[in-house]
């Protein structure tokens, strides 16, 4: 399957999921917050996925190489399954609520949710733009560089930061304080990924150890 067909079909699957984990817990389609999140998703996603699809194909290809299969590590397919479930309990959680009205968010912070949701994804991808051997499994290939400048230079995981700006912003945007638990739950695991990650990077990515004292912090810029 050539990369143009693997990503349309990754879209549409995308929209099956939202749809399953969204507006089947929600009860109806009348879910205005969901349209909003899954149009600003798909938006976030599918445009820079265009741009790589026609600068960088190989990094695009990397992108999509993903899930628990693509993993060499037998701890990362147990962390990658988790974060997966992870990811289905914030939106179900988040659906639920919004339809039995455990919390009210009010418009602004919908608008904020969505703001982050937006950020975060497009920041993951620019990561992909500045390091092209930034794939969705835990690899390091033949020749592959060590980058420690731009985003590389405030954090040591730019990419996870930007997926974390993400879920931060996923409750709110679907209407949902509740979900934000679900968010602080999946934190460990994906520090857990984070931390298995590193140990790889040091053992095979020529400098990474140096790397990692002259960029402190992993995830947050001044906490962690």
């Amino acid at each position: 399957m050539n990369l143009a067909l693997r990503t349309a079909v990754s879209m549409v699957s995308g929209l099956v999921f939202f749809g399953l984990v969204l507006f089947l817990p929600a009860g109806t389609v009348h879910y205005w917050q969901a349209w909003v999140f899954v149009a600003v998703f798909s938006v976030s996603t599918f445009v820079p996925s265009i741009y790589l699809a026609i600068r960088h194909p190989d990094a695009l290809a990397r992108r999509m190489k993903a899930g628990p299969r693509a993993e060499t590590r037998p701890a990362q397919r147990i962390i990658i399954t988790v974060t997966f479930l992870a990811g289905i309990a914030v939106m179900v959680i988040s659906a639920l609520d919004w339809r039995f009205g455990w919390s009210s968010v009010p418009l602004w912070l919908v608008i904020t949710g969505d703001v982050l949701v937006a950020v975060g994804l497009v920041a993951a991808q620019l990561v992909v733009v500045q390091n092209n051997y930034a794939g969705a499994s835990i690899t390091v290939e033949e020749g592959q560089p060590l980058v420690s400048t731009g985003m590389y230079g405030i954090v040591r995981h730019p990419m996870y930061a930007g997926s974390l700006v993400m879920m931060l912003g996923t409750p709110p945007a679907l209407g949902s304080l509740w979900g934000l638990l679900a968010v602080l739950a999946a934190v460990p695991v994906l520090a857990a990924r984070l931390l298995d990650e590193e140990k790889a990077l040091t053992d095979d990515l020529a400098g990474y150890a140096e790397y990692t004292k002259k960029v402190r912090f992993r995830l947050i810029p001044g906490v962690w």
